[in-house]
């Protein structure tokens, strides 16, 4: 499980970015990978999945 917060994350087209808080790495997330909703610095924990173009935030939760 992976700690670190939301840069950005747009509610109406469903998808954002989260800022990995030990690597500083960005990684996507779409509304479908979501467990709790998130706005833009919210802390959370997601695990990784790979997907079309990379690595995939998932199972993200509110820390």
């Amino acid at each position: 499980m992976n700690k670190g917060t939301v840069k950005f994350f747009n509610e109406t087209k469903g998808f954002g970015f989260i800022k990995d808080n030990e690597s500083s790495k960005e990684y996507f997330v779409h509304s479908t990978g979501l467990k709790d909703n998130i706005r833009e610095d919210d802390e959370v924990t997601f695990d990784l999945e790979e997907g079309k173009k990379g690595l995939n935030a998932v199972n993200v939760k509110l820390a």
